[in-house]
């Protein structure tokens, strides 16, 4: 399995880079949308009605990638259903929309003959983030009252699984 770049190379929030024509159809990313894990944004019960909203509020603004995204909501949604079964809602509230590149270079004997170095370096999409302000809720939690501690219980696993520092906000 190919090994993933490490992601302090696109944590930063830089300017996506699209292609822009007067064109509309030539508006596009160069290279398609890559394979994405979330799958799912809304699990449990979203048609109850519930009485408390806990929130996964990020404390900086940075990517967040699509691997780190659905790995919190797996970790959050376990941890619910064995404790609450259905009597919850959780949303993902973020899509991971920006395209990630990457300009692979060769190394070893004969690369030199192999590479274009950095001619032609746009690179190839290899994986998609959100992209994410400070204080943007990442995961929306809806349960009743009595089972507060668990639903914060539940999203602060999950925040340990984003690459920033996060915050636990209830309304």
């Amino acid at each position: 399995m190919a090994k993933l770049r490490k992601f302090a190379a696109y944590q930063k929030l830089e300017r996506p880079y699209t292609r822009i024509s007067k064109y509309t159809k030539q508006n596009y990313v160069r290279g398609g949308f890559p394979h994405m894990k979330v799958i799912k944004f809304d699990m449990g019960s979203p048609e109850k009605e519930y009485d408390t909203v806990i929130k996964l509020n990020v404390c900086k603004s940075m990517n967040i990638r699509h691997n780190a995204l659905e790995s919190a909501r797996l970790v959050s949604n376990r941890f619910l259903e064995k404790s609450l079964g259905k009597n919850f809602h959780l949303r993902v509230r973020v899509y991971p929309f920006h395209v990630l590149r990457e300009n692979p270079l060769a190394s070893g004997a004969g690369a030199d003959r192999m590479s274009t170095g950095m001619k032609k370096s746009y690179g190839k999409s290899i994986s998609s983030a959100a992209r994410m302000k400070e204080g943007q809720a990442v995961l929306e939690l809806r349960i009743n009252k009595e089972h507060f501690k668990i639903g914060k219980e539940a999203l602060s696993r999950s925040a340990k699984k984003l690459p920033c520092s996060c915050k636990v906000v209830a309304n």
